[in-house]
C-alpha cells in the first residue's frame, strides 16, 4: 500500500482575526510547525500540504512536504479534493488527512490511527464524535472526490464504525480557531 499524507493548511482563519492562525506563535514556533511534527512518518510515500499563503508553504517545505498552493478562501472540501487529486496522480492507495490548526497531536497518534485502519477507514474520536486526523483507503477516494463545502470529510467520518475510531484525549484534539485557543504565558 502506498501512503499519502495530506495536511490541509489553506483555511481563512476568519475567527482568528487579521493574523493567519497557522503562523501564530505556540511554544516559540508557528502553530502549523507543530501539526507538521505529528506527521513525521518515514513510512509515508508522499507528504503534501495544501496551502494558501507563501509563509505557510515555506514552513511546510522546510518540513519535507511538497506544497500545493490554492486560492485563499476555498471551502475545506475543495482543498481536500485538490490534495487527493495530486496524491492520486502519484499512485497512493491510502490517505492520511490532518489539519494544520491541530498542533497538539503526536506522531504516536498518527501511527495508532494508521494501525487501527489497516485497509479500512479510521479516525480520531473525542467521545462519540469522529474527527480528523483520519485515514481513508483507496476504495473511498471516489466519495472523497464528491465532497463539497466547509465540513471536509465530516460526513464520511460519521460512517466510520466505533471500532475504527481512536479515542484520544480532548486536549490533543483541540484546534486553533481564535486567539483565545492559544495558551498564554
Amino acid at each position: 500500500m502506498s501512503l499519502g499524507v495530506l495536511l490541509l493548511a489553506a483555511g481563512q482563519s476568519r475567527r482568528f482575526g487579521p493574523q493567519d492562525k497557522l503562523l501564530a506563535p505556540l511554544a516559540g514556533r508557528p502553530v502549523v510547525a507543530h501539526a507538521l511534527d505529528a506527521l513525521a512518518l518515514p513510512e509515508a510515500d508522499f507528504r503534501l500540504a495544501v496551502v494558501s499563503t507563501d509563509q505557510v508553504a515555506t514552513i511546510t517545505r522546510q518540513a519535507g512536504f511538497d506544497t500545493l498552493p490554492v486560492a485563499p478562501g476555498l471551502p475545506q472540501a475543495d482543498s481536500l479534493k485538490a490534495g487527493l487529486d495530486w496524491l492520486r496522480q502519484r499512485g497512493i492507495t491510502r490517505l492520511l488527512v490532518a489539519l494544520g490548526d491541530m498542533p497538539w497531536l503526536h506522531v504516536a497518534d498518527m501511527r495508532a490511527i494508521l494501525k487501527l485502519a489497516g485497509d479500512r477507514a479510521a479516525c480520531a474520536a473525542s467521545g462519540d464524535i469522529p474527527m480528523p486526523p483520519a485515514v481513508f483507503p483507496g476504495s473511498m477516494f471516489g466519495a472523497l472526490a464528491l465532497l463539497s463545502g466547509d465540513r471536509g470529510a465530516g460526513a464520511l467520518l460519521q460512517g466510520v464504525p466505533a471500532s475504527h475510531r481512536l479515542s484520544l484525549p480532548a486536549a490533543r484534539l483541540r484546534d486553533i480557531d481564535t486567539p483565545a485557543d492559544l495558551p498564554t504565558g
